[in-house]
């Protein structure tokens, strides 16, 4: 089905990790909120973490918008999904403006997505100690690609108004300074080492947001960016006819809470698409699995930083382990993989068990074990379908399963960068784990494999 998108747009871009855009976007989302704007948030790249504070700051999810992983047309059609209704949609890149999968090509980066949308560009650029620099810095950026419109820029973490005013006097005829950022270090987003810490209330109050988008009303020229929003063109777009939930076919009951909350959305979306009914739990206190239950899926997060309260669980665990004793579908990503292994070994040294369906030890490290997206082609069947399946994920974890034999895998992961080739995909029968997050736009039948399996269990048991 065809149609046009008119909603206005923006992607806000950097020179680099760490410029400051999570910020930045918002700051803008509390702002225009506070106008009466509705406002939808997008994340270029496989993040997890950013989206969490767009949500807090736009009151809906934010989904990832990923070129290498989804495609696109996947990623124009969950634009479209998702910024339907919005009065605005703002999007925060990736890494720096044109960082991807590639060093050659703008695959799987911010600028491509900006391309794919038709949206401008707002640079975040850190102008600390810096300051006619600042111009031939964003000029470089805007003219790189000829085919990529830069419209304007947020100097971040500015000294003072004057120095704002010198950033705009040196970058006339380079791009339109939209406004800055001061050094509010009462405000910063706490971090941890997988970056920003997941937006949770209890560590980012609701002031704390509310705040920066007092600082973006009084720094930024919102009116401004609002014109240059709209001046997105119309966009072309080919949506699917099945948008929304089917009639309920099987429960899939899903792990949230501060241990496992590392999900696609359009990951969720396809589930519910295909009839699945989506029951959370949380694995830190529940007791059991949610009655007519007939898949578990088990997502990443910080299972390590709550291994004491999960192995003290053991009711649960037992819960799991009968359920996929009797072949019930079970599916696991990274964090969940952990949970799913005999223990979880934290970096005191200290072992926690933990549900005991795979074997072997997952076991934390100082330093990253896997970063950066992979391919992978199962090579056997499982709950996810018939073997020579293939689909694109991301590995970003410290962790490493110790002790697991290398024998009756189900995956051949192949690296993006570098090409090598390892087996994975850990259970066997009902049981499926990975440190994988894949993103099924990458081959909808991954989702259709796994609803089929659990329908299946249902209709059995």
């Amino acid at each position: 089905m065809a149609r046009a998108i008119d909603v206005p747009r923006l992607v806000v871009a950097g020179a680099s990790s760490g410029a400051g855009k999570t910020t930045a976007v918002v700051a803008l989302a509390e702002a225009f909120r506070a106008r009466g704007l509705e406002v939808a948030a997008f994340k270029c790249g496989p993040d997890f973490l950013d989206p969490t504070y767009h949500a807090r700051a736009t009151g809906m999810p934010s989904q990832n918008l990923d070129g290498w992983m989804m495609g696109r047309d996947a990623v124009r059609e969950t634009f479209a999904r998702a910024a339907e209704g919005a009065d605005l949609a703002i999007v925060e890149g990736v890494m720096g403006l044109f960082d991807g999968a590639s060093p050659d090509s703008d695959e799987g980066s911010t600028a491509q997505i900006a391309k794919w949308l038709g949206a401008p560009v707002v640079l975040v650029i850190d102008a600390s100690g810096m300051a006619r620099t600042f111009a031939p810095l964003v000029l470089g950026l805007a003219r790189f690609d000829p085919e990529l419109r830069v419209a304007g820029a947020i100097a971040n973490r500015v000294g003072s108004r004057s120095h704002l005013e010198l950033l705009g006097r040196a970058s006339r005829g380079a791009v339109t300074v939209l406004g800055g950022l001061p050094e509010e270090g009462e405000l910063a987003f706490p971090e941890r080492h997988l970056g920003l810490v997941t937006a949770e209330a209890s560590v980012v109050p609701d002031d704390r947001l509310r705040a920066w988008g007092a600082v973006a009303t009084e720094w930024f020229d919102l009116d401004a960016i609002v014109e240059l929003a709209r001046s997105a063109p119309s966009l072309p777009i080919d949506v699917e006819g099945n948008a929304g939930a089917s009639a309920r076919r099987c429960r899939i009951a899903i792990a949230r809470d501060e241990a496992f909350h590392f999900y696609y959305p359009d990951n969720l979306r396809r589930l519910e698409a295909l009839g699945a009914e989506l029951v959370p739990f949380s694995p830190l206190s529940a007791s059991a699995l949610p009655e007519e239950t007939h898949g578990l899926y088990v997502g990443g997060g910080y299972p390590e930083l709550f291994a004491a309260p999960l192995s003290r669980n053991g009711a649960l665990g037992a819960s799991i382990r009968d359920f996929a004793s009797k072949g019930g579908p079970v599916y696991a990503e990274c964090g969940g993989l952990m949970f799913l292994a005999q223990a979880i070994r934290t970096l005191d040294g200290r072992e926690h068990p933990m549900v005991g369906l795979l074997p072997g030890v997952a076991a934390m490290a100082e330093r990253l074990q896997a970063l950066g997206y992979v391919e992978v082609e199962t090579t056997r069947r499982s709950i996810l379908g018939e073997a020579g399946l293939r689909f694109r994920g991301h590995q970003f974890r410290y962790s490493r399963l110790e002790g697991a034999p290398e024998v009756e895998l189900s995956y051949r992961v192949r690296k993006r960068r570098g090409g090598e080739v390892q087996a994975e995909g850990y259970g066997g029968g009902s049981v499926l784990a990975s440190y994988v997050h894949a993103h099924w736009a990458s081959n909808p039948r991954i989702a259709e494999g796994l609803v089929a399996a659990c329908v299946r269990f249902g209709a059995g048991s």
